[in-house]
């Protein structure tokens, strides 16, 4: 999550099941550090998951990914936010292979089973590694233009590759609108009350803050949950299920750097300069977009949209739901339907 975008303790069964969830996750962590690619590695959940994880070399990353649907479907990348993980669409891929699409749903770097190929690579946190991340994905998979579709650092994402590379994207479907991050704006206060929904960002900004996240990620992103969702009344394996994708050995300096980044207390990376100030000029988004916004995300600006709406320039819809932050995972009929929508804009 962005500035921008507003212009519990564990118990004994809880620590079992993630022992057993990060066991699995780290078990394919270790193989591909020490140099071997596993095939797959199995989830830890029975009752609702993906199956298996797939593992492919793309550019710096080995990146962990499930895919469903047909192999000549129109293809669909499905991206993930803080602190979250693949299974925020592990109901809304299954409703897009139903309509015949290709759906690809990666681990972003830092998260589950997606690792550096290297351990001498650098960990880069700036907002444009992460599209390039997908970018490289899309190359080893052979996907030349498909859906992007995200919510929270899945919309900066695919508003980044929307904006400067839109002949890789078909269509897109943002929640909350338009994330790019400008870090001009980023250096200046909001309202009290919005000030005081960002309070890990700051704490992430101190050396308190990264030994807490390193000792206490999972009760901490609990707390998140429950702040950003607060009618969701999701169950501990829900959360659990998730919470085993921070046991990637890059999970904080990740975490940390990015909203470090943010704020401009972390240096950014010289090789991105070129396409950061692209960014910082805030591009428009021509490409087919359905913007999507949580009526009780506590990060959701006033106006239906309104705080966005000049950003997109191409076909465009926007829509309101009564859910919060987690948006796909909320109301995943109604996220499937609006990729499955969007695809349609582009003929309109």
């Amino acid at each position: 999550m962005d500035r921008n975008e507003q212009s519990g303790g564990f118990t004994p069964d809880r620590r079992q099941f993630l022992g057993v969830a990060g066991a699995a996750t780290l078990a394919a962590v270790g193989a591909s550090q020490l140099g071997t690619t596993p095939k797959a590695a199995a989830t830890s959940l029975t009752g609702t998951s993906f199956g298996t994880v797939r593992q492919i070399d793309a550019g710096v990353l080995n990146v962990g990914y499930v895919e469903a649907g047909p192999a000549d479907g129109t293809p669909v990348i499905l991206m993930h936010g803080f602190p979250y993980d693949i299974h925020s669409y592990v109901e809304v891929a299954p409703l897009l292979a139903a309509a015949g699409y290709r759906v690809i749903v990666p681990y972003f770097r830092g998260y589950g089973t997606t690792t550096f190929r290297s351990r001498t690579t650098r960990r880069d946190v700036d907002q444009a590694v992460f599209a390039l991340d997908v970018l490289a994905l899309m190359d080893v998979l052979k996907i030349e233009k498909p859906i992007l579709a995200g919510y929270d650092w899945g919309s900066r994402t695919g508003d980044i590759i929307a904006a400067l590379w839109p002949h890789r994207c078909r269509a897109l479907v943002s929640t909350s609108g338009y994330l790019i991050t400008n870090l001009a704006a980023n250096k200046l206060p909001l309202p009290a009350k919005s000030e005081w929904a960002w309070w890990y960002q700051y704490y992430f900004s101190t050396e308190r803050g990264e030994l807490g996240l390193t000792q206490y990620r999972h009760d901490l992103g609990e707390l998140i949950w429950k702040f950003n969702s607060p009618t969701w009344n999701f169950s501990d394996a829900t959360y659990d299920r998730t919470a085993a994708a921070f046991e990637n050995p890059d999970y904080v300096s990740i975490v940390i750097g990015n909203y470090r980044w943010r704020l401009g207390l972390a240096p950014a990376e010289p090789r991105y300069a070129g396409i950061e100030k692209r960014l910082q000029k805030g591009p428009v988004i021509g490409v087919p977009t359905i913007t999507i916004d949580g009526a009780d995300d506590p990060f959701t600006a006033a106006g239906d949209g309104s705080a966005y709406r000049a950003k997109f320039t191409g076909p465009y819809e926007h829509q309101t739901l009564q859910v919060g932050h987690n948006v796909p995972q909320e109301a995943p009929q109604a996220f499937a339907d609006a990729v499955i929508r969007v695809d349609g804009l582009k003929q309109r």
